[in-house]
C-alpha cells in the first residue's frame, strides 16, 4: 500500500513540475530605440518597433501608447519577452520578441 501511495505522489509531483521546465520564455528589462510600424492585415495588424538588428512586437495592451507615433523614431523601456519558435517537425523557427509594460522616453 505504501509503495502505491509513493508512486502516486511521485507521479503527481512530476506532472506538476514538467510543464514548468518546458517553458522557453525569457523576460528582461530593456531600452529600445527604433521606428514604430504597423504590420499585418486587419483585423490582425500589430505594432512593432523596428531596428536594423531586428524588431519587437508591442503587447496589445500597450499599443495605444504608440498608435499615434507610427513612422517616428521612439525610445522606450519595457519588459522584453523572448519566445523560441519551433516548426511542427521540432526544428528551430527563430525567436519572437515582445515588449510589454512600455514607457515612452522620447521620440523624433
Amino acid at each position: 500500500m505504501s509503495r502505491r501511495l509513493f508512486f502516486l505522489l511521485l507521479l503527481f509531483f512530476l506532472a506538476a513540475v514538467l510543464p514548468a521546465r518546458g517553458n522557453r520564455e525569457k523576460e528582461t528589462a530593456i531600452r529600445v530605440t527604433g521606428t514604430v510600424r504597423l504590420v499585418g492585415n486587419e483585423p490582425f495588424a500589430e505594432l512593432i518597433i523596428q531596428r536594423e538588428e531586428g524588431h519587437w512586437y508591442i503587447n496589445p495592451e500597450d499599443e495605444h501608447k504608440l498608435r499615434n507615433l507610427q513612422h517616428r523614431t521612439v525610445t522606450v523601456e519595457g519588459i522584453e519577452t523572448v519566445v523560441e519558435l519551433r516548426f511542427a517537425s521540432g526544428r528551430p523557427a527563430g525567436e519572437r520578441r515582445t515588449l510589454k509594460n512600455i514607457r515612452i522616453l522620447g521620440w523624433n
